[in-house]
């Protein structure tokens, strides 16, 4: 079992920083002759429907914490050519204050029943720990997870004001006709935070369902080398890529599909690289955790299957 993320903090900052422009666009069309004739939208629209965006991204951050899924994530020594090092599956269970992974499979091979039953009972344990918010520990995660979340909320906010807008067109995708849209660092913004500091070094590409009001995809790249402590604790070497998808997986909720790095840097005196590749699937609203409890211990009152 396996508690967050397990990539050093240096490798995240930046993966985690280019999530938060999931919430932006704008897009907009009008008829003549006939047929739609489309045109850039104007400043006003962009207003209108980056805040459509960033309304329905809150409520999807909300609601991804009270669902579970299956992730397969596998890592390379280099790029997307190169055969995997690592290819786990982990089933994803949110704890109130972040997550739980179980392993299921491991190269495509199921773990152990007895193992998987074991994890499950550190499931039960972390989600009985959850209902105990007084306890110091518990305390503890309360107040990290709460502060994880205002960072969140605080960059998917600034967005608007960070980036530059281009209307790029509209691109049919997997069959579905989305609005395209350029991102790049806007020269007059002026960082709040030292996480907002981020948006000055990448620029991105996003694909919207208009219709809905929600991201479908982002591709980001990391323009200028992003320093930490001033290059003492680290860098990240700029032509670093992050791309994101998202879909519906419940009416109105759309929760993320996928993750792909590749980016390189060093971290004090050691160089490294991080070619990781996550795809979600299998969503299943499990509840906040009074709820997940009772669903956990009446799986492990019927066996606890390896099978999520």
């Amino acid at each position: 079992m396996k508690r967050g993320n397990p990539s050093a903090v240096l490798s995240l900052a930046l993966p985690c920083a280019l999530l938060a422009l999931w919430a932006a666009g704008s897009s907009a069309a009008q008829t003549g002759g006939g047929r739609a004739v489309e045109r850039a939208p104007s400043p006003e629209e962009i207003r209108a429907l980056v805040g459509r965006v960033i309304a329905n991204q809150h409520r999807d951050d909300a609601a991804l914490a009270e669902y579970e899924r299956t992730e397969r994530r596998q890592i390379r020594k280099s790029g997307q050519a190169a055969a995997p090092v690592e290819d786990k599956t982990f089933r994803v269970v949110p704890t109130g204050t972040g997550v739980v992974r179980v392993q299921v499979e491991d190269n495509g091979r199921p773990v152990d029943a007895e193992l998987y039953r074991r994890q499950l009972r550190d499931v039960e344990q972390a989600l009985v720990s959850a209902l105990r918010p007084n306890e110091p520990r518990q305390h503890r995660a309360v107040e990290k997870g709460a502060k994880r979340s205002r960072e969140r909320t605080e960059m998917v906010d600034t967005v608007a004001q960070a980036f530059r807008f281009t209307w790029l067109g509209r691109e049919t995708r997997n069959g579905r006709l989305l609005a395209k849209l350029a991102l790049d660092p806007h020269p007059a913004y002026r960082p709040t935070s030292s996480n907002t500091k981020l948006f000055a070094h990448a620029r991105a590409t996003l694909w919207l369902d208009e219709a809905a009001g929600q991201l479908v995809r982002v591709e980001a790249e990391v323009i200028r080398d992003i320093s930490f402590g001033g290059g003492v604790f680290g860098k990240v070497y700029r032509g670093g890529r992050f791309v994101f998808e998202q879909a519906e997986v419940a009416p109105g909720v759309w929760l993320p599909t996928r993750y792909e790095y590749d980016f390189g840097g060093r971290k004090f005196l050691f160089g490294f690289e991080v070619h990781e590749l996550t795809e979600a699937s299998r969503y299943r609203r499990i509840g906040p955790p009074a709820d997940a409890l009772v669903a956990i211990r009446r799986e492990l009152g019927a066996g606890g299957s390896s099978d999520p």
